[in-house]
């Protein structure tokens, strides 16, 4: 059968080569916190099972530093053949291919890549946040990224909350958006809205900090029925308005106020 290397040969093919190398797997390290990734456990395990069944691994992008080879995409791959080894299989080299740009180029390929998981707002957050550290404009990221200047500033905004808010997110009690929004409305009193707002979900029965939740809408026909009460017992002289309830309103009122504020605290 006919390879890739006898094409290349025929010069009116047009193609061209863009070599991988099999290095030497204790020749290669992981910097730590270098991934914009966290490391997820079960990924690296079907790393490690690919590895051991012998199927076919994409090569990892590396940079060749003065400690050795620089894993800069692959994070999960590398410590698949890692997790390998320690159950007793042989792994003695990767496929690797040079990874050729800027630091910001790296950030951004590790972002859009399409061999790792998709990354969490958290951590697209802080890979925004590493390439706005190195003087990028937020429309200058987005064209980088492939995603929208308003896609940048929420997760930017997302990455300046609080780590107590962050947890939240990272946990699943919270989504990215109400975070932002918490953030954003209550500022430094963030944390303690969050932990109130988190009690009123356990309160609830729930495990996470839904819409509902942090922004209650009250019904809308029984505020109507609020207002048609209320305009019913009001009297505007155009200089003072003055709201007398007769007794027999009186119930009726009192009962949705005390609704509005249970589904609104």
């Amino acid at each position: 059968m006919p390879s890739l290397g006898q094409l290349y040969n025929d010069k009116d093919a047009g193609l061209t080569t863009r070599k991988t190398y099999n290095v030497p797997l204790d020749k290669i390290y992981a910097e730590e916190g270098y991934n914009v990734r966290e490391l997820n456990r079960a990924h690296v395990e079907e790393f490690r099972d690919a590895f051991i069944a012998g199927e076919y691994i994409p090569p990892l992008a590396v940079e060749v530093t003065e400690r050795g080879v620089k894993v800069i995409d692959g994070h999960h791959r590398y410590h698949g053949a890692l997790a390998a080894i320690e159950m007793g299989h042989d792994i003695v080299r990767l496929e690797c291919k040079d990874f050729v740009g800027s630091e910001a180029d790296k950030i951004a390929f590790m972002v859009t890549s399409s061999q790792g998981l998709a990354l969490t707002p958290l951590e697209r957050g802080a890979a925004y946040h590493r390439l706005q550290n190195q003087g990028w404009s937020h429309s200058e990221i987005a064209a980088k990224v492939k995603r929208s200047e308003s896609d940048i500033l929420q997760h930017l905004q997302l990455h300046e909350c609080t780590p107590y808010i962050k947890k939240l997110v990272r946990d699943g009690s919270m989504n990215y958006a109400i975070a932002i929004g918490i953030s954003r409305e209550h500022g430094v009193y963030a944390d303690r809205e969050a932990s109130r707002l988190m009690k009123k979900a356990e309160a609830a029965g729930k495990k996470k900090i839904t819409k509902s939740i942090a922004n209650p809408q009250f019904n809308a026909g029984k505020a109507r029925k609020f207002l048609e009460l209320i305009s019913s017992c009001a009297e505007d002289s155009g200089e003072a308005l003055t709201i007398e309830v007769p007794p027999a309103m009186q119930a009726e009122i009192i009962s949705i106020l005390r609704e509005f504020r249970h589904e609104t605290v």
